[in-house]
């Protein structure tokens, strides 16, 4: 992958890497017991990690989308919660805003955004609605100068967290394609509740929770792009967001490797175990190259539909079996806390669900090639 980078991309590689090992590491046994790392995004937010591909001019780093990537893929290794929490704060929060919002919304949200002053949750998923997005059924009604939100989210990653909600709604379900709308909303606003606050597998330090609109009142300004245009905003972010996973399931690859290969080396094994070692590291050579690829068509604002798709299919199941395989090779001790091993494993499986489950991923590579 060196080949593929500047050499100022690999200092900033260098530098998220120290970075993580001497703030994330010692915030990991806090995390697993499910506690959110605020004071830690607080140390992330000095560095600029909240806001490293926007403009200078929005007090972002002003860094290209390969930079991005990097700082997931790094931060990953050593935690995959802090991974996902950047990545849906800056890929599918902060960057459509900076996308598609006013110059008053561009102004009011993206500088706090980018200097971690607040932070962003992405309001897509429902009860009825998880991978068809087009299925939602929260409301929003205009009334008057507001529009009146009403309906319910579930699994938002940093919801009752996160400051700013970027929340997708039908504002017209007369219309044969519903007209989906995106909605700025803020924390504490009246009738905006937070929910179940789930207790999943892996991502212990990341929170998942259900979100209650009941009766959510804002004003049209706080409309994000057109009335109707929600399901392009929310699919346009999304190929941002799937290459931000792509690099957590390359982050915890990498890390199951690793973690395999140093037992192995100080616990010899046979050669037909050993061997299994060469698959983990093709799957993630490649897994890496098609992670890299996507950033690099992103990057270059090519259409990237089809590699986001075959990043995030690929990488995710890579992260799958090779933690999966790391557990095998490291035996009873990879099932005990002991090691990191079951702590990849468990946070791998996730990676194949979010942001478009690995059966959306292969629909969209279908499209792509159909066309």
């Amino acid at each position: 992958m060196d080949v593929l980078l500047t050499e100022k991309q690999r200092l900033w590689r260098e530098q998220v890497a120290e970075f993580a090992h001497q703030y994330v590491f010692p915030e990991i046994e806090n995390m697993e017991k499910g506690r959110f790392p605020r004071k830690l995004l607080t140390d992330m937010s000095k560095q600029g990690f909240l806001g490293i591909p926007i403009p200078s001019a929005y007090h972002g780093l002003g860094a290209d989308f390969t930079t991005y990537i990097i700082a997931i893929h790094e931060l990953s290794k050593v935690n995959a919660a802090i991974g996902v929490i950047v990545s849906v704060h800056t890929s599918v929060v902060t960057m459509p805003i900076l996308a598609f919002g006013t110059s008053r919304q561009k102004e009011s949200y993206v500088p706090l955004l980018a200097t971690g002053q607040k932070l962003g949750a992405f309001c897509l998923t429902e009860p009825t609605a998880g991978s068809d997005a087009s299925s939602i059924l929260l409301r929003a009604e205009r009334s008057d100068e507001h529009y009146v939100l009403n309906g319910t989210k579930i699994f938002i990653t940093s919801g009752g967290e996160a400051d700013v909600y970027l929340v997708f709604a039908v504002t017209d379900p007369s219309s044969t394609k519903k007209n989906i709308s995106a909605f700025i909303v803020e924390k504490g606003t009246p009738g905006f509740t937070v929910g179940k606050d789930e207790k999943k597998m892996g991502l212990h330090g990341s929170k998942t929770v259900t979100l209650h609109f009941d009766g959510v009142r804002i004003p049209k300004e706080q409309l994000l792009g057109v009335e109707g245009e929600g399901f392009q905003i929310a699919m346009s972010s999304l190929n941002a967001g799937r290459i931000g996973i792509a690099a957590q399931s390359l982050g915890i690859a990498e890390a199951a490797l690793t973690e395999a290969v140093s037992y192995l080396k100080q616990h010899p094994a046979g050669i037909e175990t050993t061997i299994r070692l060469g698959d983990m590291a093709a799957k993630w050579e490649a897994a890496k190259l098609l992670v890299y690829q996507a950033a690099s068509y992103k990057q270059a604002n090519r259409p990237v539909t089809k590699e986001a798709s075959m990043a995030k299919l690929f990488a995710s199941k890579a992260a799958v079996e090779i933690s999966t395989e790391a557990i095998h090779l490291l035996g009873m001790a990879g099932y005990t806390n002991r090691y990191k091993a079951e702590r990849y494993f468990r946070d791998a499986k996730i990676c194949e669900i979010y942001e478009g489950t690995s059966e959306i991923q292969r629909l969209v590579i279908c499209k792509q090639l159909m066309k």
